[in-house]
């Protein structure tokens, strides 16, 4: 039975945070508990379906990466206390969301497409085609709305806004392309090519850590290496494994988020689709067999696992 909200109350905690996809709770010690729950958004808006063993990957693959690149950038991370659930140091976050793309995909393509040629004040070169590798990896950072859509918006309106100072920014920044570099080399190594991600960065006392999840199919855009040169060559669409396949079955469906728009039925069958393709992304990025956690009361699971992780700690 997918897990589609929680509602914990730990010892000591402080407030909860419900988002689109993860529940965050605030607990003594300055700690953070992120839940990664089953359900799904698209477009900014939140499915009514939850989809089978989603938080599990998403949890376990961001752990996968967050361990994978701690040497290189400091992250929020302590211990994975349950597969669907991570405890770690509450940082302070900043209200953006640096978005790095390395092919012009998505949402970039489909403004470029719209005749754009500046996004987030980076300019594109004219003549460019749908999943094209850009001449170098391109930094688009959006504004983290509390609700609604996220905005895009340039460094040089960040930083000239005081949403982060010029120093941090510059550090956000180097951590971007550092992340996006090593998670670049590791998919390539699974025979997969890592189009576009986000990362999210806080502070905990002056220092920039890395936060929430990393690499994930929910942040991340990934398409097979093997098939990309012939596919992109005759104009075809790409294999890719991320959640792109969502977006384009909601935008065949007549749903974009927009107002007056209805989400077309997830039937069992839709969401065990999903829930494969989830998978089949854990397994071919970690390279291990995706083995699910029991799910009879994931809920009282979780609970469990904290509970003992604070008694512990």
């Amino acid at each position: 039975m997918p897990l589609t909200a929680t509602d914990f109350h730990f010892p000591g905690q402080s407030g909860v945070y419900h988002g689109k996809v993860r529940d965050v709770y605030s607990l003594d010690g300055d700690l953070l508990l992120l839940v990664a729950t089953d359900r799904i958004s698209a477009f900014d808006v939140i499915l009514p379906e939850g989809i089978p063993y989603k938080g599990q990957v998403l949890n376990q693959i961001a752990n996968y990466f967050l361990d994978a690149t701690a040497e290189a950038v400091p992250n929020w991370k302590l211990a994975e206390v349950d597969p669907m659930a991570t405890i770690g140091k509450r940082c302070e976050g900043f209200r953006v969301e640096m978005i790095i793309r390395g092919y012009l995909a998505g949402s970039a393509w489909r403004e470029y497409a719209s005749g754009v040629r500046e996004i987030c004040g980076v300019k594109l070169p004219e003549g460019l085609r749908e999943n094209e590798k850009l001449p170098e990896p391109i930094i688009t950072p959006t504004t983290k709305a509390e609700a609604g859509h996220d905005e895009n918006i340039s460094r040089e309106e960040i930083i000239a806004q005081g949403i982060v100072s010029k120093e941090d920014y510059e550090v956000m920044e180097n951590y971007t392309r550092k992340l996006f570099e090593i998670g670049t080399r590791m998919a390539a190594e699974k025979g997969l090519i890592l189009v576009d991600t986000k990362y999210e960065f806080g502070k905990l006392a002056d220092k920039v850590m890395l936060i929430d999840e990393i690499h994930t199919p929910d942040s991340s855009r990934y398409f097979y290496a093997d098939t990309y040169p012939e596919l992109f060559a005759a104009g075809k669409p790409q294999r890719q494994l991320s959640k792109e396949f969502v977006r384009q079955w909601l935008m065949e469906n007549g749903f974009m988020g927009r107002p007056g728009e209805k989400v077309p039925e997830m039937t069992p069958e839709v969401c065990k689709s999903i829930s494969d393709r989830y998978i089949e992304l854990y397994e071919h990025l970690t390279g291990e067999k995706f083995v699910p956690a029991p799910d009879a009361d994931p809920a009282k699971r979780i609970e469990t696992a904290v509970l003992d992780f604070i008694a512990n700690n």
